[in-house]
């Protein structure tokens, strides 16, 4: 880079900074860039300006046989005119200032810049330039040049920014927003009025988030200034989830296919938000050829560059362009440049190729004398310079819109106010070596930097001053494109950003005052995707930004209570999602309440009960009756008891569960059908013993009397017992919170804590039940009229058949439908005890009382013939057990205190 510009300063051949000589006789000849147009004003102090006063250069002649020309500049800025009469008026009103600057005059060569590098360059080069022709003298002293204002193109001020950086001169611009001059590295001389484009990158990212747009596209020109931009503002957009749908560059040099290519891709995309940074030259190519295809419901968002560009105001852009929102540069009002403005004339400047130029695009007019058509081919009129300036609208002199022509007065007093205080320095307190001053003879422009440095001072209530990156405090005004009376585009302020306000308070917006695009007042949308409501979440499409996405509702048991939620969050064990998936809720907590199902089960045990306790009354009211009798009635009473317990014992497992209820429900339930089963049991074994005991001989019988009988009942409970016992010492059952079957309800059920006691007590049954049945089933033939084996073999088998079908059931069923189902059983296999077992004694009793009579029992009469007679020697304390094996006439002997049994087919005895 060095090496560079020692290659511009010999080609120059400065001998003084940035001054060519070739030495003659008596007087040092120049580098002549004389032919380049600008402004020119002698002083002690010489200030440099570039303007872009004109929107492109014309391509260079490549012909190298003779001396080029300077390349002509097109499209003529009359914006950026202003700015450059702005600078000449802002140090006229500094040499006026009898105490700013008394003893030094301000001087200024202000060259045009054509918002290009190259002419940018070239003209900076002019500006260093002496006379073309001066002594020897001239020559040899410093350069009264100091300080150079300008570019407004953040890549033409790089350019001249690293030009003047080998000679320490300072420059201030008016316009250049690029990040990168914040790099004091990189740009050591570099200062500017304008805030940073980090500052309005970080403004743009506000404004986006502020309107919840999600889903935007991004418009620059191909320079430094579109391209630090862009970076800085998708690095914050990943910070708020704002997606970039397409990023497209407008060529510096003019090309339709391009311009046609852009504009296709801003037809065709979804992205309803458009962010350009360029300047209004690049964009008037794109915007026209915008407005020819008539596209409309874009919404652009406006950088500083172009917010207020009067380029575009005309009355054709705005069904394209109106609603325009963006941040532009403070405004302020400057004293007496209206007028200064009007001054402006041909007449008076005759020589200035500049102001002919201004002139002839202000009136649509020519100075030359021969006929001249425009570039439609129209003829133009001459132009007299006695036009008037005030009764032409134009641009040039609306004072509605001076921001930028504001930032160059503030440039301007910059650097008088640096002047002033590097002038007023005294002696032993100045900044420099040893607290030496400068010498106000001979300033160096980088002792002028350093007052530049830390100049602050109060211009129209505003402070001026610049931190160590050369940057001001950041403040722009929220501009929005309406429609003016005259059908022309109007800017009107609607909001402001000022990072002065702290951090979270820099934006305000006042909402209701925007139109937006199409005329709106509704703010518009731009998403990839529709925001997802609460209940669901963000599922990313693959191969697509992250703003694109699908809304996929959250799985049962999570929730979501945000728009845009990237997941959904899981409820606690206890809460379960409702069913919009907002919340989370309670978990609906079920068991086998009093509710329909279990009132039912409810009344139907306490029926089974009463119907027990009914059959029991029967029986003990009708005890003397033969069929009573012949039945064995202790055991008959036992069983009826043990079957209410067991009708009762349902209702235990009905209600919540609990510690108590849960231990005492299974126990109760094994013990009392054990009892049940036991007596029924033992009435079996009687009926088949009473068939040994009728062999001579036999005495059996004494083993199976009461007491015996007693025993067997009791122990066989008693085993049932023990086994409870154990269970609930070492592993008892326990309520416990299923959410297994059904993870949106508790299902409070009882666990049985060891699973190999509960199958063994419910085993144990089935052994008990098994035997009882296989005894039956031997006993069932036994001769007689009323033989109970028969019904005690078929309600073991109904028995066994419920407990079979039982087991399916209750591992199928779910919920409270479990504990349903294990009372069911219950409930089906006690009243087929019951039904079964003293159904046909209690309709003989109560609806065939003729049967319930000796005859009635042995079912025949008239006669006495024994075919057969086995004599057996019983005591009477046995007598009622063998009264049940129907077939057999008993005749008690008193006086044997026993009795003879017989076995007879047809006989009529007697029964005592």
């Amino acid at each position: 880079m060095v090496m560079h510009f020692l290659f511009v300063w010999i080609l120059f051949g400065f001998t003084s900074p940035l001054l060519s000589v070739e030495n003659t006789e008596n007087a040092c000849v120049h580098q002549d860039l004389s032919d380049l147009p600008g402004f020119f004003a002698d002083g002690d102090i010489v200030i440099g300006g570039l303007f872009p006063m004109h929107y492109r250069i014309a391509e260079p002649d490549q012909n190298l046989t003779y001396k080029p020309a300077t390349p002509r500049c097109h499209g003529f800025d009359t914006r950026s005119f202003r700015w450059a009469q702005t600078m000449r008026l802002a140090i006229k009103d500094v040499n006026a200032n009898p105490i700013l600057l008394p003893k030094v005059q301000l001087g200024y060569k202000i060259h045009d810049s054509c918002a290009t590098h190259v002419a940018a360059l070239r003209a900076t080069l002019s500006i260093f330039n002496e006379p073309k022709e001066s002594s020897s003298k001239m020559c040899s002293v410093h350069s009264s040049l100091k300080m150079i204002i300008g570019d407004s193109g953040s890549s033409q001020s790089a350019v001249v920014s690293r030009l003047l950086q080998p000679f320490k001169i300072p420059m201030i611009s008016y316009l250049s927003t690029c990040s990168c001059f914040s790099n004091r590295q990189e740009f050591p001389t570099f200062f500017r009025v304008v805030p940073s484009d980090d500052h309005q990158v970080k403004a743009i990212a506000k404004l986006v988030k502020y309107f919840g747009w999600k889903w935007v596209a991004a418009v620059s020109e191909d320079d430094d200034y579109g391209r630090y931009a862009f970076q800085g503002l998708f690095e914050e957009f990943r910070k708020i989830g704002v997606c970039v749908a397409y990023y497209e560059i407008i060529p510096k040099v003019y090309n339709r296919k391009r311009i046609l290519e852009i504009v296709d891709v801003i037809k065709k995309s979804t992205a309803k938000v458009v962010i350009s940074f360029a300047g209004e030259g690049e964009l008037y190519p794109l915007f026209s050829e915008y407005a020819y295809q008539n596209i409309t419901g874009i919404q652009w968002i406006a950088s500083e560059a172009w917010v207020t560009a009067s380029l575009f105001s005309p009355g054709e852009f705005y069904p394209s362009l109106g609603g325009i929102i963006g941040f532009a540069i403070r405004r302020g009002e400057i004293p007496g440049l209206k007028d200064f403005l009007l001054q402006v004339n041909p007449t008076l400047n005759p020589n200035n190729s500049l102001v002919k130029e201004f002139w002839s695009t202000m009136f649509g007019c020519s100075f030359y004398p021969l006929n001249v058509s425009d570039e439609s081919g129209k003829m133009l009129p001459f132009c007299s310079g006695h036009e008037s300036l005030e009764e032409k609208y134009s641009t040039y002199l609306d004072m509605s819109n001076t921001r930028v022509s504001y930032n160059v007065y503030k440039a301007v007093y910059a650097v008088a106010h640096s002047l002033h205080n590097l002038l007023s320095c005294e002696a032993g307190k100045g900044p420099f070596e040893n607290s030496s001053c400068a010498d106000i003879t001979n300033i160096s422009p980088w002792q002028l930097q350093q007052y530049i440095q830390n100049v602050s001072f109060t211009i129209m209530e505003e402070i001026i001053s610049f931190d160590q990156s050369g940057d001001p405090i950041a403040s722009y005004d929220i501009i929005n494109w309406q429609k003016g009376l005259d059908g022309n585009i109007k800017f009107v302020t609607v909001g402001r950003y000022d990072t002065s306000n702290g951090a979270g308070n820099e934006l305000w917006i006042h909402e209701n005052a925007i139109i937006w695009t199409n005329h709106q007042t509704k703010v518009p949308t731009s998403v990839c995707s529709e925001s997802c409501h609460p209940g669901t979440r963000k599922g990313v499409r693959r191969g697509q930004p992250l703003c694109c996405f699908d809304c996929l509702p959250c799985t049962d048991g999570e929730t979501s209570n945000q728009t845009d939620s990237v997941e959904c969050t899981q409820c606690p064990s206890d809460f379960w999602s409702n069913a919009e998936r907002t919340e989370c809720i309670p978990k609906e907590i079920e068991f086998l309440a009093y509710d329909e199902i279990g009132a039912s089960l409810t009344v139907i045990a306490l029926f089974g009960a009463c119907l027990t306790f009914g059959v029991l009354g029967i029986f003990h009211y009708y005890k003397s009756t033969p069929i009573v009798r012949v039945n064995n009635s202790e055991l008959s009473f036992f069983i009826l008891i043990s079957l209410a317990l067991c009708f009762l014992c349902s209702i235990a497992f009905i209600g919540e569960p609990a510690d108590w209820s849960c231990m005492f429900r299974h126990t109760v339930f094994s013990v009392t059908f054990s009892l049940c089963i036991s007596c029924i049991l033992g009435k079996t074994v009687v009926v088949l013993m009473a068939l040994k005991a009728t062999q001579p001989g036999s005495t059996i019988m004494k083993w199976f009397g009461p007491l015996q009988q007693r025993i067997m009942i009791f122990c066989c409970t008693f085993i049932q017992i023990v086994i409870c016992a154990i269970w609930l010492i070492s592993m008892p059952p326990f309520p416990v919170k299923n959410t297994k079957y059904n993870n949106s309800k508790i299902i409070l059920e009882c666990h049985v804590g060891s699973a190999l006691a509960f199958w063994c007590v419910l085993g144990y049954i089935g052994v008990l039940a098994c035997m009882c049945f296989v005894l039956a089933f031997l006993a069932r033939k036994l001769p007689g009229n009323f033989n109970e084996a028969k019904y005690i073999t078929f309600s073991m088998l109904i028995f066994c058949s419920v407990w079979l079908a039982f087991i399916p059931a209750y591992v199928s069923s779910p919920g409270k439908y479990t504990v349903a189902v294990e009372i069911f059983a219950i409930l089906a296999s006690s009243f087929g005890l019951l039904f079964c077992i003293f159904a046909p004694k209690c309709y003989i009793i109560l609806l065939k009382p003729e049967k319930n009579t000796k005859k009635g029992i042995l079912g025949k009469s008239n006669t006495n013939t024994y075919k057969e007679e086995i004599v057996v020697f019983t005591p009477l304390n046995q007598l009622a057990h063998l009264i049940p094996v129907v077939g057999f006439i008993i005749v008690v002997d008193e006086a044997d205190h026993g009795c003879i049994v017989r076995k007879l087919d047809n006989v009529i005895g007697t029964l005592d």
